[in-house]
């Protein structure tokens, strides 16, 4: 996308500057004609506040603060203080050093003309819903109801990855503590045992010649395997992160057993709450179908929302659209009619996702503590048989002394 410094009128017949982002000239002036402007020059920005984004852009907006901004940007606008206003108090005196010089781009940009929404996507630095849900707003000239529903979303959709982390943070330590224990015994503490007892000469017992043979024996194998898995993740997060491979690991994920499950349950729940919170906004149906696309991480989930945007543009229902994907569960695609078919589809898909946050908290809880214990058992035992294995000769050469 590009951006263009716009001159136009208004029909009071006030002429000014306004910034637009478009990803042509044509498609500026066309914007800001459906708007209800008259143009009259556009041209490329290259301003200074251009090359501010340039510097931000790889940059992901800081989670917490982007919420701390919202709720007292708000509290602001429902106080009746205009938007600018509001943002050149944040800007100047809000306590959030790494939002600000972002506030201060799209506090420019408002100056210069420009609506919140535009400056807001114009920065680059703000997700795509929040920016739809912004001109939603606008133009319903309710933005301190959308910005309380896009809040109460926020709360939500973080405390589900909080909870997400917090719960997989255990068995993450304890599976690298214990392969660092193991590779240090492997790659250290067998060789030196086998050197040892190799000059004493002595008999070894069935499982320490086999500890050896295998540790020893093989140890370039072993080597070679380690690092082949090491390059093959690292391959594939690599992978993943492009477009086609994006697609491919996703389809893998789902055929997992149990992780699948849960893994589709998480994705359903993050479409339907970020679906309703722009239905609720005011936002259309395409265009909120196509936000949410951009809004999921999962390539796959994102290419099936995207064809369900397009048959909704063609006139299919929402329901109908998301079933030939294949992708969406029964259950959901059954609440969603009902929601269809009452004319209350946003308070349904919150429904839907409320049910799915709760399941897929559910299975990752009971996934977690199957494989806390399960870990625990087999690297306990693992590292048992190894140093059994390596002191089972000190016994024997104690006894016979």
């Amino acid at each position: 996308m590009a951006e263009f410094v716009c001159k136009v009128g208004d029909a009071t017949g006030n002429v000014f500057q306004q910034l637009e982002t478009a990803q042509s000239e044509a498609e500026a002036r066309q914007k800001l004609a459906d708007r209800g402007f008259y143009v009259y020059g556009v041209r490329p920005n290259l301003s200074v506040s251009r090359l501010v984004r340039g510097s931000q852009g790889n940059r992901k907006l800081p989670a917490g603060d982007f919420l701390i901004f919202n709720q007292q940007f708000n509290t602001l606008i429902k106080a009746g203080l205009p938007i600018l206003k509001a943002l050149d108090l944040l800007a100047d005196r809000a306590a959030l050093p790494k939002m600000r010089p972002i506030l201060n781009d799209v506090r420019g940009r408002v100056r210069e003309g420009a609506l919140l929404s535009d400056a807001a996507e114009a920065s680059g630095m703000f997700p795509p819903v929040y920016v739809t849900s912004l001109r939603a707003g606008e133009k319903s000239g309710d933005l301190a109801g959308v910005l309380d529903d896009y809040i109460a979303y926020q709360r939500t959709t973080t405390g589900l990855k909080k909870k997400l982390i917090g719960v997989l943070i255990y068995p993450t330590i304890l599976i690298v503590v214990a392969s660092c224990i193991v590779s240090y015994l492997v790659t250290y503490v067998i060789p030196q045992f086998a050197k040892l007892y190799g000059d004493l000469g002595t008999t070894l017992p069935g499982p320490t010649q086999f500890l050896i043979t295998v540790v020893v024996g093989y140890r370039a194998w072993l080597l070679t395997a380690a690092g082949l898995v090491v390059f093959g993740t690292i391959f594939l997060f690599v992978w993943s992160k492009t477009k086609r491979g994006g697609v491919a690991v996703d389809r893998l994920t789902l055929k997992i057993p149990v992780l699948g499950d849960v893994w589709i349950k998480f994705q359903m729940a993050q479409f339907t709450r970020t679906l309703g919170t722009l239905l609720r906004g005011g936002t259309p149906l395409v265009t909120a179908l196509s936000t949410a696309a951009n809004a999921m991480r999962s390539r796959l989930v994102a290419g099936s929302v995207e064809q369900a945007s397009e048959r909704v543009r063609e006139g299919a229902s929402l329901h109908e659209s998301l079933a030939e994907t294949k992708m969406i569960p029964d259950l959901a695609l059954d609440m969603i009619e009902v929601g269809e078919a009452s004319g209350a589809l946003a308070p349904m898909l919150t429904s839907v996702a409320v049910f799915y946050e709760e399941e897929s908290n559910l299975k990752t809880s009971t996934l977690i503590s199957v494989i806390e214990p399960a870990v625990l058992i087999v690297m306990a035992s693992l590292i048992f048989f190894i140093l059994v294995a390596l002191y089972l000769p000190l016994f024997s050469i104690q006894a016979g002394g």
